[in-house]
C-alpha cells in the first residue's frame, strides 16, 4: 500500500507540473516518515523513495541508525538548540530555522564537525499562533544576519500553510512565499541562494507545485493516517 502510495503521489505531482509548465524534475517528493515504522519506510524505498523527513530529533537519529547510508534526511520539525548537535551530521537540510539563535546554534555544531549545515528559513506566512516561523516582513532581515554566519548556507524558505478543507484557500499562502523567495534572490545576498520552496503537505502538495514549490513533504498522503500515543 505504501509503495501505491507514493507511486499515486508522484504520479499527481507530474500532473500539477503539466498544468504549470514546469518539469517534474524541479520538485523533490519528501516522504514524512513521523511516527512510522522502518518497515514501512523499506516499503517507500521499494517504490523508489531516497528522502524522507521527520519531525523529531529522536526519531531521525534512530532511523538514520538502522537504514541504509544513501538514504536523504530532513529535519522539517521545530529545532531545539539543545538538540541540534545530534541531527547536525545527519540532516541533509533543516527546514525548521526560525530565529537567528537557532542559527547561530547550527553554525557552531557544523563548525565542531567540519560541515557547512543547509538551512531553510520557515516563515509563518498564515501567522497563525500556533505555528513557528518568522513573519513575511521580518524574514529578509533574518536571513541577513544568518548569512553571516561561517557554518551554515541558506538554500531558501519553508513554510507549514493552515489546515484547510480546500487546497484552494492556501493558494496566497503559496503565491506569497514564492514572491519573497523572488524579491530576496533579487537582492544577491552573499551566502544566499533561493533555490528551495519547501511548501504543501499531504492535502494541499498539489496546489503548492502549480504556485512553485520545489520541495513537498507528504506524510499521511504515502504512509496513511497517524496513530498518536493518549
Amino acid at each position: 500500500m505504501v509503495a501505491e502510495n507514493y507511486r499515486d503521489v508522484e504520479e499527481r505531482i507530474q500532473k500539477a507540473c503539466e498544468r504549470s509548465g514546469r518539469k517534474a524534475s524541479e520538485v523533490t517528493l519528501i516522504a514524512v516518515s513521523k511516527t512510522k515504522p522502518v518497515q514501512m519506510i523499506r516499503e517507500a524505498m521499494e517504490a523508489g523513495a531516497e528522502v524522507f523527513g521527520e519531525n523529531k530529533v529522536q526519531e531521525l537519529c534512530e532511523k538514520y541508525g538502522e537504514l541504509p547510508g544513501d538514504l536523504h534526511w530532513h529535519m522539517i520539525g521545530h529545532l531545539q538548540r539543545n538538540k541540534v548537535k545530534y541531527v547536525i551530521d545527519k540532516a541533509e537540510l533543516i527546514h525548521s530555522v526560525d530565529s537567528l539563535r537557532l542559527a547561530e546554534e547550527i553554525s557552531r555544531e557544523a563548525e565542531k564537525k567540519g560541515i557547512r549545515a543547509n538551512i531553510l528559513i520557515e516563515v509563518n506566512v498564515a501567522e497563525e499562533e500556533s505555528k513557528f516561523g518568522v513573519r513575511v516582513e521580518d524574514t529578509e532581515s533574518l536571513v541577513r544576519k544568518t548569512a553571516l554566519l561561517p557554518n551554515v548556507c541558506i538554500k531558501g524558505l519553508m513554510t507549514i500553510a493552515p489546515y484547510v478543507e480546500n487546497p484552494e484557500e492556501n493558494r496566497p499562502v503559496f503565491r506569497t512565499l514564492k514572491k519573497l523567495a523572488v524579491d530576496i534572490k533579487k537582492k544577491n545576498i552573499d551566502n544566499v541562494s533561493m533555490d528551495v520552496l519547501s511548501m504543501g503537505m499531504t492535502g494541499d502538495y498539489e496546489v503548492a507545485v502549480e504556485e512553485g514549490a520545489t520541495m513537498v513533504r507528504v506524510g499521511t498522503g504515502i504512509f496513511g493516517e497517524r496513530k498518536y500515543a493518549l
